[in-house]
């Protein structure tokens, strides 16, 4: 496990471990620590990924995951108030989550802020008003048919399934190097899992980097490289996606299964 450092004793982008040069890996996270007001949540994560893989980010609920992903795309809440971030060299630390965003970090939220009023195809060409642009409407209609065959419906109609496949849909349509997922796989029925996996695998293949958060572990981690597990805030594991899968004691201590 990482040593706790005093944030108090910090500045953002500054750090006391010893962690790999900036630039080394397409994705580092180091050392960084965000609150929620007072409430101290992100306790020192850090984590490295190279382009094309994905990581699993796995812990027991409130350990801090959605929090982490959320300080990654340098949304408002929680506040980063030390360490640092790197995407293809580029520093997201000192960035507001439009410039994360720009920059091509993109943030598919467990709730997935469909629009309403507006159609499927509206949401994704919304999506694609400012640059940089990514997929093509036709290209992300190939990938996903349901929406396809939905483009004119109200989008907050859609089944829950569909919404998701809608989440993920207009994050592709910008132009995402990073693709962070909260909860995938939440309420849906295990047929629409299935395609939400296929859409993940399909992403990797085409290079893109991508973090995971899911409760449901186990096939969160047939589909990651990588696994870190945060257990109150800090990082207890972080390692191969099969390690965890072979490891029942770990797996029984962190994530109940």
């Amino acid at each position: 496990m990482l040593t706790k450092t005093d944030p108090s004793n910090l500045k953002l982008g500054a750090t006391e471990l010893e962690l790999p040069e900036p630039g080394k890996s397409f994705f580092s996270v180091r050392d960084i620590h965000a609150y929620y007001g007072e409430s101290y949540i992100v306790q020192g994560i850090s984590l490295e990924l190279n382009e094309g893989e994905i990581l699993a980010l796995l812990g027991r609920n409130g350990a801090g995951k959605t929090s982490t992903l959320r300080a990654i795309a340098r949304v408002d809440d929680p506040g980063l108030k030390s360490g640092e971030i790197y995407l293809g060299g580029e520093s997201l630390h000192d960035k507001k989550s439009y410039q994360a965003a720009q920059l091509g970090v993109q943030l598919v939220p467990e709730d997935r802020r469909i629009i309403g009023g507006l159609t499927v195809e509206e949401n994704l060409t919304l999506a694609q008003v400012a640059e940089p642009r990514g997929w093509e409407l036709s290209r992300i209609y190939d990938h996903f048919p349901r929406l396809a065959e939905r483009r004119t419906q109200i989008g907050t109609t859609l089944s829950g399934g569909e919404q998701q496949m809608l989440s993920v849909a207009r994050a592709l349509a910008r132009d995402v190097k990073l693709l962070l997922l909260d909860e995938p796989y939440e309420g849906l029925a295990p047929v629409i899992v299935q395609e939400i996996e296929k859409i993940v695998r399909e992403i990797k293949e085409l290079g893109i980097t991508t973090i995971i958060v899911e409760q449901n572990a186990v096939a969160a981690l047939k589909l990651a490289d990588k696994a870190v597990i945060i257990d109150m805030g800090e990082v207890a594991y972080s390692g191969s996606a099969q390690d965890v899968l072979d490891n029942e004691e770990l797996r029984n201590e962190y994530l109940a299964i």
